[in-house]
Order: structure tokens, then C-alpha cells, then sequence
């Protein structure tokens, strides 16, 4: 629809989004979901719907001549009572795939938390336009990149010419699942997830279901993964399962078994490649559970602690060391019968001398900086010739 003033009104479907596996309509607008709606009705907990619904990876894909574009957004801002104020979500555009601007909403709905009791309360808020003005005046390819880690509805779309969706790029695409790591923790910006920097170096198209907390072996999520169409496909699995001190060694393995095998009843030749845990010094040789560090808290600064007993992994609790040795033993028991299926060690995406170098922030996250480097290594050891994802395996 073309208004007065010469702006376009494009509705926002799943023909110009990418990277998301629903979309849910609101009163305001449209949500994007990283999970389907089948799978939503069995989520058990706030942290994973919460961590589902933020659109790591997500981005509005189209192809246009304008030069100017505004987007209504309804964002929401979590605010954790004690710990240092959040910054806000950053919205990227990029022209041809290269950045080109960048954004963000100050205000909207405000979901509080409380880390104690683990309730929350959500405030309505306003909806906020964001303008990108200054683009090339000629045929490009555009994509806003949604902020990783901040749930937001879309309102609107306006430009200042018409557009039309881009089509198929051509690239392989990559599924990816994990924890708070592949969700973006920690991260800058949108692109600077490191499967986002992945995914550019390795020229794949992202669909990340990295979830916040989350990486649990849900089987409902294994079954999302089941049913989304896709060239390559990941899993990184570890940390979660030890910070929630959610199950023990005997579970683990058939847990892991049975995940895999949802999988390959979609896909049942694709390069499936398991990663396990990056290291984690608070983790390595100590269970979980985890917990925020609450001294660290009243000084404004976020930091976890291992609260698990080191002397309780003889009798089943989980580390990453532990996690690590089982993930290896069932990748080369099922390889015989499955040659597309392939291990990676986390350690060599961040390993000690990593930690040294580049230090997990709060303890559980990386930075920026370590984000990158889990990236290149990544596309290095993924989608390098003759890795699993090279397009000879493909």
C-alpha cells in the first residue's frame, strides 16, 4: 500500500522473514517465533518461552530501490532487579550484506525479573518507529537484522519505494541449535553472534535455535528441528544440562541417543555435526547447579558461581568434562551406521588458553571478542575443505 506521502507499506510476512519458524499475529502487530506453535504449547517454563520468542538470527530480507526505511517495533526491555541495566537491542541493516546502519528502540513493553524468585512482571509500552535513511538509490538487497536477545513485535514496514522479497539466495541452509552461547550472550550486535559470523564466513543461510538457558534435549525441539528444512545442522550440547543440574549420566546418553534420532527421521543423510561445551572453568570439573553471585550483584557487576559438590560426578552428576567424554563415545558408536554424522571438540573452538587470553566476562558467556574467535574457528573446522559442512559432504 502506497500512502500520501509516498512511503510503501509492505505486510510483514513470511515471505520477507528469515530465520524464524513461526509467526505469531498480535494485537500491535506480528511476533516472530524461533519455535513452532506445537512446540510452544509444550514449553514448561518462562525462561525458554521468553528465550524463544528474542529473534537471534532473525531479519526481514527484501530486495528494493528505496533509500529511506522505517520500521514499527514494539520492543521488550527486561530489567533484573540488582544487576546492571541491559543495554538496548540493536536492529542491522545491511545493503548487499555488508552493515550499513544501525538502530535501536529505547522504550516499549518492560518485562522485570526477579533472579531470586525467578517471577516477573511484564509493563506495556509504546511502539517506536526506527528510520534508516541515506541508502543507495538503486536495486539492493536489504535486511534488518533483529536484535538477538530482545524480543520484539513488528508493527509496520514502510519505504520509500516498493519492495519485493529476494528470492532464494542459493546458500545451503544451517540449522543450529544450543544454549545462551549460540543465542548471542554476551554478544554486541546481531551479526556478531558467533553462528551469525559463522554462517557469513561459511556463506550459509542462519536459522539459530540457540535458546537462553534451553538446550536441554527438549524432545519437542528436537522435533522442530525434525521438521525444518535444512542443508547442514548442529547441535551444541553441555552446558545447560550442568548448570541446570537437570539430569544425570544414566539419562544423559539415551537422552542424547533419542535427540539425535528425532533428527534423522527428518534428515536422515545431512551432515549432522555435535559440538560439545566450549570451556567453562567454573563447570569443568565442578556439577551444577549455577547461580548468579549475588556479592558481585550489590558491587553492579553479573556473575555466576558453581554451587554444585566436585565430590558428587562419581555418582552420576554431569560436568563439561564428563559431557564431553559421553558426547565423543555416542557420536563414534553411531558413526558406522551413520557416516554423516560428525563430532567437534569445544575446546578447540575455546579452550584454556582462550579463557586466559579472552575471559568469560560473567563466568558463563563469552565476549565479543571470544565470540568472534568461536566464529572463525567454526567456519574453519566446519565448513573448510573436507570438513563436514564443505560442499563436497553436502
Amino acid at each position: 500500500m502506497t500512502t500520501p506521502h509516498g512511503w510503501t507499506t509492505t505486510p510483514i510476512s513470511t515471505d520477507i522473514l528469515r530465520g524464524a519458524l513461526d509467526l505469531e499475529r498480535t494485537g500491535r502487530g506480528v511476533l516472530p517465533h524461533r519455535l513452532p506453535a506445537g512446540a510452544r504449547r509444550q514449553i514448561p517454563d518462562d525462561q525458554l518461552a521468553m528465550a524463544e520468542s528474542q529473534p537471534s538470527g532473525v531479519r526481514l530480507a527484501f530486495r528494493t530501490r528505496a533509500t529511506a526505511v522505517e520500521l514499527d517495533v514494539v520492543a521488550t526491555k527486561r530489567v533484573y532487579p540488582g544487576a546492571p541495566p541491559r543495554p538496548d537491542g540493536v536492529y542491522e541493516l545491511l545493503v548487499d550484506g555488508r552493515p550499513a546502519a544501525r538502530a535501536s528502540a529505547s522504550d516499549g513493553d518492560t518485562l522485570t525479573v526477579d533472579l531470586a524468585s525467578m517471577t516477573s512482571r511484564t509493563r506495556p509500552g509504546p511502539v517506536e518507529t526506527l528510520r534508516f535513511t541515506g541508502l543507495p538509490d538503486e536495486d539492493k538487497d536489504v535486511e534488518i537484522w533483529l536484535p538477538h536477545d530482545e524480543t520484539t513485535q513488528l508493527v509496520a514496514l514502510r519505504t520509500d519505494a516498493p519492495l519485493r522479497s529476494p528470492g532464494r539466495s542459493g546458500r545451503p541452509v544451517w540449522l543450529h541449535h544450543g544454549s545462551s552461547i549460540s543465542h548471542g550472550s554476551n554478544a554486541a550486535t546481531p551479526t556478531g553472534t558467533w553462528p551469525a559470523l559463522a554462517a557469513n564466513l561459511g556463506e550459509a543461510e542462519l536459522i539459530n535455535l540457540g535458546f537462553s538457558g534451553s538446550a536441554l534435549l527438549d524432545p519437542f525441539t528436537a522435533r522442530a528441528m525434525r521438521d525444518t528444512p535444512a542443508d547442514l545442522i548442529s547441535v551444541k550440547i553441555g552446558i545447560n544440562l550442568v548448570n541446570a543440574d537437570l539430569m544425570r549420566l544414566r539419562a544423559f546418553g539415551p537422552a542424547v541417543h533419542g535427540f539425535l534420532d528425532t533428527i534423522r527421521e527428518g534428515h536422515p543423510t545431512a551432515p549432522l555435526l555435535v559440538v560439545s561445551p566450549i570451556c567453562c572453568p567454573i563447570h569443568e570439573t565442578t556439577p551444577g547447579p549455577s547461580a548468579p553471585d549475588y556479592s558481585a550483584m550489590s558491587e553492579g557487576r553479573l556473575r555466576f558461581v558453581a554451587i554444585g559438590d566436585p565430590g558428587e560426578s562419581s555418582a552420576g552428576k554431569l560436568t563439561l568434562t564428563v559431557i564431553r567424554a559421553e558426547l565423543a563415545r555416542i557420536v563414534a558408536q553411531r558413526t558406522p551406521a551413520d557416516p554423516h554424522l560428525h563430532y567437534l571438540d569445544g575446546l578447540d573452538l575455546y579452550g584454556e588458553s582462550d579463557h586466559a587470553e579472552l575471559p568469560l566476562p560473567d563466568d558463563l558467556h563469552p565476549d565479543p571478542a571470544a565470540h568472534r574467535r568461536i566464529a572463525e574457528r567454526f567456519a574453519r573446522l566446519a565448513f573448510g575443505h573436507d570438513r563436514p559442512f564443505a560442499p563436497s559432504n553436502r
